[in-house]
């Protein structure tokens, strides 16, 4: 496996953090030459702030960010992202849904693709979370015109290098394999384990998502149908650098790179 930057956005999951941190040690290790583990503290008022300072006595690959104050779950994968050490990135939550397990089987994919999508292929929550996700993920499809299963998924493995050009909002996380297959990225998708909430209470209801999202997506559609679309066929700068007998052969360059 690459060497990897696992990125978890947190904020007040005291009661999860233990559990989920000791989980993706034994998954990647904690060689600090191999794997960043970053941790995202969203401004938390609980004891999660104490516990992360007493897990990196423990883990000399964890590295934590600490907002402020509270800026939301787009601001914190924002900041994990641009500030991430290797090229390979997988994104997952804090509340100890998703299974530490399944971030080899993400990380191997990036080798081939630009974005690997996990998709909860049994969900452990509500009917009521199930089937606004399923609407959700229907409307979203039908308005934007892409083929993601599960975008609510939190697994998610990304190259480092396409994060920094996409553009950033609140809500934006919701919408990153969207903004990056706008960048030219091919996706993969695959298989995911998700579990039940053991501890700690979701910060998320459907009315919530729905007040916030169906404005983002509107803005998603306007970027697509406003996204420049170019080729360089040729750079004279290329020429200048060898002499006519040697000059190298034009490659051609879009937008998306």
């Amino acid at each position: 496996m690459q060497p990897l930057t696992v990125v978890i956005p947190i904020y007040n999951e005291e009661a999860c953090l233990d559990g989920l941190l000791t989980e993706v040690c034994q998954v990647v290790g904690c060689d600090p030459a191999q794997v960043e583990i970053l941790v995202i503290d969203d401004g938390s008022s609980d004891r999660t702030p104490d516990m992360l300072q007493a897990w990196r006595k423990k883990c000399p690959a964890l590295r934590v960010l600490t907002f402020a104050a509270n800026a939301g779950q787009s601001a914190a994968m924002a900041a994990g992202f641009r500030s991430a050490s290797f090229d390979h990135v997988v994104a997952m939550d804090g509340d100890g849904q998703s299974d530490p397990a399944d971030i080899p089987a993400l990380a191997s994919r990036l080798d081939t693709f630009g974005v690997v999508c996990g998709y909860r292929a049994t969900r452990r929550d509500t009917l009521s979370k199930r089937w606004g996700s399923r609407l959700a993920n229907a409307t979203r499809r039908a308005v934007t015109g892409d083929e993601i299963i599960d975008i609510g998924c939190s697994l998610k493995g990304f190259h480092r290098g396409p994060l920094q050009h996409i553009p950033y909002f609140e809500g934006a996380h919701r919408f990153l394999p969207v903004l990056l297959a706008m960048q030219g990225c091919s996706i993969a998708q695959v298989p995911v384990h998700h579990r039940p909430r053991s501890a700690g209470v979701s910060k998320y209801s459907n009315w919530g998502r729905l007040r916030r999202t169906w404005k983002d997506l509107l803005g998603v559609r306007w970027l697509q149908s406003r996204a420049l679309n170019y080729r360089v066929s040729h750079d004279s700068l290329l020429d200048a650098a060898l002499p006519d007998s040697e000059a190298a052969p034009q490659r051609e360059v879009s937008a998306a790179d």
